[in-house]
């Protein structure tokens, strides 16, 4: 979910109060253990797993939209793979969410002036159209509020194509691409944090705008929404964010590809309008409202000495099968947790593994583990928040207010960036962290992954708890043709993972999880964040809406 970024808390001192939840800690144990490293790659080459189980994830079950019965299959299928490789305490954590969604079946054609079957998608948790609807489209780019006053009177019976219709930029740079030795030493730069609150409110505006046009199409008598996806190359992706139990769309929604939409509205500035034929046939679930994030653990020897953990999203959109984006990362730390099992390792601390839900929908899963075992945000008297709005309003929340078990969690590592090789880890703004990392990362320079930058970075499941100070990394990765072409859209299947990276990556994972289990300290941590100053006291905020 790279697109959704927050931005950045800066860090201050810590309270007396704080203090006593986040002890400064001695430097950790550097040396990885030689003969376990050995045992790991055994395991993740010799004996890998981790194809077979993407391949079930992507193949088998398909996309994985949060609370759709797909990703119920999803959540019982991965509880049984880590029973069955003996972890133990593995089991479900509910939280709310809103609507089960998916798609039974769609079709888009254009059938005047002439029949052509159209590449589109509907929109996550729009409506069906209840059988073929046939209607003309008007082409009605709608941006801001201030845009409906332009269309009043215009859009009755039609089907309101309300992107504006840009004409494509065609791609310059590769689609495909491993990171040289210059692409990662640019990455290693320290970025001071921004605070702008006025920012998340901003976004939180237009959250509403969804709801105010959907509600506008509504009163105009509009039959049907059409969009522009945001690539070309007939590349579509249907995301949508108005998943609340009560705050779904009224109006039908198409996402359409580019060369489809442009093409349509040529011909409606050419002439006559064309009519399209719409059938989308999408269900609703509304049978349980909670998601779930999946967890399971090797128990460690010293109860007292806490635990580390590993996550990746389980979730995914549904134009594709869900597989870089993120049955990937799942599959990797499903494969990391397997090899340890399988290895015998007996580890200090408990090495925890988590498959979350509702990441694309505003990395929720893991917001609802910080707010159920780590820290708390705001104050009792803050209105609640959900979904798409708890996501953007998580950074402006103070106090923070750690919980008993802030101080047990030594160390999160996150993969999320489709399945490429792991190339290293960001050290997130804690150079602390940079040199006991190398020393772990060493037995792996011959695979590539000896690089340690300390920039931070975001847009997935780490990032909540780095928001409360509990030290969280994501992994450095090959981005192959991640983001120019399969993140989201239609072709994120199986066909574009890459087997050698995934074994790579679940070996890797495998040994800096040992080594974080079995150090004598736990990784440094930042101070506990309190409410920082705004970056930019003197900028004027464009409240355009």
């Amino acid at each position: 979910m790279r697109h959704l970024l927050l931005a950045a808390t800066a860090f201050v001192a810590l309270s007396p109060a704080a203090a006593r939840e986040a002890k400064p800690t001695p430097p950790v144990d550097r040396a990885p253990d030689r003969t376990s490293v050995n045992t790991i790659i055994d395991q993740g080459t010799n004996h890998s797993q981790v194809m077979v189980t993407a391949e079930y994830l992507a193949d088998v079950i398909g996309p994985r939209m949060t609370n759709s019965p797909a990703m119920r299959k999803a959540e019982a299928w991965t509880q049984a793979k880590f029973s069955e490789w003996r972890l133990r305490n593995v089991h479900k954590e509910g939280f709310a969410f809103g609507r089960g969604w998916w798609i039974e079946r769609s079709s888009v054609r254009m059938v005047t002036p002439r029949a052509i079957q159209l590449t589109a998608i509907p929109v996550a948790w729009t409506p069906a159209t209840r059988g073929a609807l046939t209607a003309p489209v008007i082409v009605a780019p709608i941006r801001r509020e201030r845009d409906f006053d332009k269309y009043r009177g215009q859009l009755r019976g039609k089907i309101v194509m309300t992107s504006f219709p840009e004409a494509a930029k065609d791609p310059t740079d590769p689609a495909f691409k491993r990171l040289g030795s210059d692409d990662l030493a640019k990455l290693d730069q320290f970025q001071q944090p921004s605070y702008d609150p006025t920012a998340a409110d901003r976004r939180l505006k237009r959250l509403d705008f969804a709801k105010k046009l959907d509600a506008f199409l509504q009163s105009e008598g509009a039959v049907a929404m059409a969009t522009m996806a945001y690539r070309d190359g007939k590349l579509v992706s249907g995301e949508g964010y108005q998943f609340g139990t009560g705050e779904t769309p009224v109006i039908p929604a198409v996402q359409i590809a580019q060369e489809d939409y442009l093409r349509l509205a040529r011909l409606a500035k050419a002439g006559a309008a064309p009519t399209l034929e719409i059938d989308s046939d999408v269900r609703f679930d509304d049978s349980d409202a909670n998601a779930y994030n999946i967890i399971a653990e090797i128990p460690g020897t010293d109860p007292r000495a806490g635990y580390v953990m590993a996550g990746a999203h389980l979730d995914s959109w549904v134009a594709g099968d869900g597989a870089a984006d993120n049955g990937a990362g799942s599959a990797e730390i499903m494969e990391a947790a397997r090899i340890l099992a399988a290895s015998g390792v007996r580890p200090k601390r408990t090495i925890r593994f988590a498959l979350w839900a509702g990441e694309e929908q505003g990395i929720l899963g893991s917001m609802a583990y910080v707010e159920q075992h780590l820290a708390h945000r705001g104050s009792p008297n803050d209105p609640p928040q959900a979904g798409m709005k708890a996501y953007y309003g998580f950074a402006n929340r103070w106090p923070i207010t750690p919980l008993p078990g802030y101080g047990d969690l030594a160390a999160y590592f996150n993969i999320d960036n489709g399945s490429g090789k792991l190339r290293g880890l960001y050290a997130e703004s804690n150079p602390a962290v940079v040199a006991t990392f190398r020393d772990w990362l060493s037995p792996f320079a011959s695979m590539g992954a000896n690089t340690v930058v300390v920039r931070p970075t975001g847009g997935t499941d780490h990032v909540f708890l780095q928001q409360v100070g509990v030290p969280g990394f994501q992994f450095i990765q090959d981005p192959l043709d991640y983001d120019s072409r399969v993140h989201h859209s239609a072709i994120d299947t199986y066909d574009h993972l890459k087997a050698a990276d995934m074994r790579q990556g679940s070996i890797i994972l495998a040994s800096v999880l040992l080594s974080a289990a079995n150090a004598d300290k736990a990784l440094p941590r930042p101070p506990l964040p309190t409410k920082p100053a705004v970056t930019d006291p003197f900028a004027y905020s464009d409240d355009d809406d």
